[in-house]
């Protein structure tokens, strides 16, 4: 069934699975068993945020790790995606949760503070030219992308690297004004090499900035750069505790169900799309939180939700309709034992995950052939 037939009710027309590959990225042949089941469960999109597992070349080839994804593998994960009916949007960090490009001695000059390898320091020209690089390696292998998402969350310890205090110190000169022309700088750059590719960013960086310098310096300066329409961004996993390892399905259905209430409150073509956000480690240096097979579940319920639901929609409907996806298990834990797992992450919640664990397996070997691991 195709995803045009698959929107029912739904107030977002683009429903994407993030999948964060810097921790425990799932090999090809792994997403070539689960993206039907993406499909199936009414996903239509993917954001791919693929750090150090994109395969850069030339000097940017010390950004990639030892087991990064091959152009080969790169261009097999796009065909799987097509097959499947998911548009493919990349993520490339291009601000903070530079980590991974930060912490190589050869780039470290270009960090905002110099004991931190996670922000970019927005005043070196080195560093435009540095993301312009690895955009231009990642469309390159991603021809004809719609959008381009550019990152630029949490950029932490931004302001107290020594070009900013000086910069800082001259008339007019904010926080959020520094914040935003290094964005504005990188969505122009997207624009001007590829003009047919609009750049989206996440929101947090911007939610503190007052009123009148947002509408002042973003909607109208950016509108032209090119950030026309809206995205929501919820969970279904990975956004509870950096050690999290059961996922919490319930918590993330409600905060799913907020957005349908949200789109439902707002004109009909305010939002774009919907990206189901699925964190495996909250930086580069984290340990890993929950991982993907541990998560589907709550993707299952998260997505029938907002692919059927109609503001009030029943979490009850939601439920009842993911385990027919995902071939008839329930997904509803004891009461007790939920509340347990709650409190301890002893042995109970080992227990349960290896539970979690044997039950999907079945599921989708019956429903999905049998699927290989993951890569550590």
């Amino acid at each position: 069934m195709k995803n045009s037939e698959m929107s029912g009710s739904s107030p977002f027309k683009m429903r994407l699975v993030h999948l964060d590959l810097k921790g425990a990225p799932p090999k090809v042949s792994y997403l070539s068993e689960v993206f039907p089941l993406f499909h199936a469960l009414g996903a239509n999109g993917l954001l791919l945020e693929y750090e150090d597992m994109f395969p850069y070349e030339g000097h940017l080839r010390l950004l990639r790790a030892k087991h990064a994804y091959s152009p080969p593998e790169i261009k097999e994960i796009l065909h799987l995606a097509t097959l499947n009916e998911l548009e493919v949007i990349p993520l490339v960090q291009t601000f903070g949760h530079m980590e991974f490009v930060l912490k190589h001695k050869a780039l470290a000059h270009l960090r905002e503070v110099a004991l931190f390898p996670n922000t970019l320091n927005p005043h070196e020209a080195e560093s435009l030219a540095l993301v312009g690089a690895m955009i231009s390696q990642v469309m390159e292998l991603h021809p004809g992308a719609r959008w381009l998402h550019v990152g630029c969350d949490e950029v932490y310890y931004l302001g107290e690297g020594e070009a900013s205090r000086q910069w800082l110190q001259q008339e007019h000169n904010t926080k959020a004004r520094l914040c935003l022309s290094h964005i504005k700088a990188v969505a122009c750059h997207v624009l001007a090499r590829h003009p047919t590719t609009r750049p989206l960013v996440w929101d947090d960086m911007l939610r503190a900035i007052p009123e009148d310098q947002l509408s002042a310096l973003l909607m109208e300066k950016y509108r032209k750069c090119g950030f026309l329409r809206l995205w929501a961004a919820s969970a279904f996993k990975g956004a509870t505790g950096a050690s999290q390892a059961l996922t919490p399905t319930e918590h993330h259905l409600r905060n799913n169900m907020q957005w349908l209430q949200v789109a439902a409150s707002g004109p009909s073509d305010m939002l774009q799309g919907i990206v189901l956000t699925g964190w495996q480690r909250y930086d580069h240096f984290s340990v890993l939180c929950e991982l993907l097979p541990v998560g589907i579940p709550s993707l299952a319920v998260c997505l029938q939700s907002l692919l059927h639901g109609t503001v009030p929609c029943s979490s009850q409907a939601a439920w009842s309709r993911a385990p027919d996806a995902l071939g008839g298990t329930s997904l509803k834990l004891d009461a007790g034992l939920a509340h347990q797992a709650s409190l301890s992450r002893g042995p109970l919640t080992t227990s349960v995950c290896v539970w979690l664990q044997e039950v999907l397996l079945k599921v989708l070997k019956q429903k999905w052939r049998t699927f290989s691991g993951f890569q550590t």
